[in-house]
């Protein structure tokens, strides 16, 4: 049953349970008691019997059937989807002890929460201690703080400090995990740097935007993936760099290798590298820039493992961000794991990449751009080229997944997409792109089934709207609004001149 399900059937009962008990005080100011003597007082005390009864049985079952009822608009009452989604999927008990100080708001509010969160699934059982009163129990977890929560499961303790009921639910799913997965971002090869929280080495040339060579270095704040990583760690997953121009294998504990903005090409032997973690089962993620010259041999290992990498850049007239026609947005995805229910996303400069299947590997395009975009080959004469380009959808992200080889080897995972910068620092946290990403890695680790969950990210508030979405305000706000009261105006004066 799902969640919508489960508070609709909790709705109906409470509903059912106060019309039961309406009924019930109807009945009793109408009842007549007959007889006298004994059976006066006997038929009495069976009635006051009989309605304490359905009382008691009445309140149990809105007891155990509660339907939380939150008019705010915000919903500022009410634990978010993705933490509801969390408890309800929960399959073994989990205990979960909040520390906190009465006469902080903060924590009397996240205690609300999380015992709300304890009606939804018998398996989660909450307790909250004020820790000014009860010193000692802090003591024995080892508590310092207000604030932090103790979530212990059958073979894991696992210590969150906050008040945001999705940070706890991340650690519900840290406690949850069996293993610890490790996931390996590559380096030596100009890559975006996963230490890398402020600066970032970006490059302005005659070019624009670019990262090619012969640009000039400046340094900008946000670039990196420094944003990704901490989103990944609190998922209760390890990270680590891998090096591949060394010549030695990759290692065999990384679950996923991710490969974000390479700037020089792999050498000789490291496509072969990549292609024997493949055989062994790995899985693969590179993010590419439509400028970044991928090595022959690396071109061919993607194409025979189902992403098929092109040239140029991808513009779209009429599905973009802002005014950026270079800034592709997508809202519509494929029926895929990695997409499925996602919203807005917005790739800043992408190459498109096609799906290249064959007998032993699948592969399926995850996102393309609208109908009217094309393929530009010069980014500063886009527009010159858009009279003669073809307009079609272009592809801009490809899944594959199967065996390299005459069926050798065991199944690997790849994903490609002709972006980076849309999983850096500068972009990762805005409308659907860290729910892209961390679903694509949530694909590569093979937990697409668990329930997704996004890291909260400090961003600041910002209204985010397309092209379509821009043109149209300003048509009703500029043209329609005052041409409308100009009009009436007219109106108004012909009709007085009459």
């Amino acid at each position: 049953m799902s969640g919508e399900e489960a508070e609709w059937l909790d709705a109906l009962w409470f509903a059912a349970c106060v019309a039961a008990l309406i009924v019930l005080f109807a009945a009793g100011l109408r009842v007549r008691v007959y007889g006298a003597g004994w059976r006066r007082w006997a038929l009495r005390i069976g009635l006051v019997t009989a309605a304490a009864g359905a009382t008691l049985a009445a309140n149990i079952a809105v007891y155990r059937h509660d339907a939380h009822l939150d008019f705010t608009r915000e919903q500022a009452f009410t634990p978010s989807r993705e933490a509801q989604d969390v408890v309800r999927s929960l399959q073994e008990p989990v205990e979960l002890v909040y520390f906190y100080q009465k006469d902080n708001p903060a924590g009397r509010s996240i205690v609300t929460m999380l015992e709300l969160l304890g009606h939804l699934n018998p398996r989660l059982v909450v307790e909250a201690v004020d820790i000014d009163r009860n010193p000692a129990r802090a003591s024995a977890l080892g508590v310092r703080l207000y604030n932090t929560a103790i979530i212990r499961t059958a073979e894991n303790k696992v210590e969150v400090v906050g008040t945001d009921d999705r940070e706890i639910a991340l650690g519900i799913l840290r406690a949850l995990r069996r293993r610890q997965p490790l996931v390996c971002f590559v380096t030596g090869h100009g890559e975006y740097d996963i230490d890398n929280f402020e600066f970032h080495t970006h490059f302005e040339g005659a070019q624009g935007h670019s990262h090619g060579e012969g640009a000039g270095v400046v340094l900008m704040e946000q670039h990196g993936l420094g944003r990704l990583r901490r989103a990944v760690e609190k998922l209760g997953l390890a990270t680590r760099k891998v090096e591949l121009a060394t010549g030695k294998p990759v290692p065999g504990e990384c679950n996923a290798v991710i490969d974000a903005n390479p700037r020089t090409p792999y050498g000789p032997g490291e496509a072969d590298i990549v292609r024997r973690y493949l055989q062994a089962g790995g899985s693969y993620m590179l993010l590419v820039e439509p400028d970044y010259a991928i090595e022959p041999g690396m071109l061919a290992l993607l194409s025979e493992a189902g992403a098929k990498v092109g040239e140029g850049l991808v513009v779209d007239p009429v599905d973009h961000y802002f005014t950026d026609e270079q800034m592709v947005a997508v809202t519509r995805y494929s029926n895929h794991p990695v997409t499925r229910s996602q919203a807005l996303s917005f790739y800043p400069g992408v190459r498109p990449v096609e799906p290249v299947s064959g007998v032993e590997v699948k592969a399926v395009a995850l996102f393309a751009s609208g109908p009217q975009s094309y393929v530009a080959h010069d980014r500063l004469r886009y527009r010159e080229e858009a009279a003669s380009a073809s307009r079609r959808p272009q592809p801009l992200a490809v899944a594959a997944e199967g065996k390299l080889g005459a069926g050798t080897g065991r199944p690997f995972r790849l994903l490609v997409v002709g972006d980076a910068d849309f999983a850096s620092n500068s972009f990762f946290p805005y409308l659907a792109n860290a729910d892209v990403v961390l679903a694509a890695v949530s694909w590569l680790l093979h937990e697409d089934r668990l329930p997704t969950l996004k890291p909260p990210v400090e961003v600041l508030p910002q209204v985010s709207l397309t092209n379509p979405q821009v043109r149209w305000i300003f048509i009703l706000t500029v043209i329609l609004l005052p041409g409308a009261v100009a009009l009436t105006g007219a109106g108004v004066w012909l009709w007085r001149r009459r």
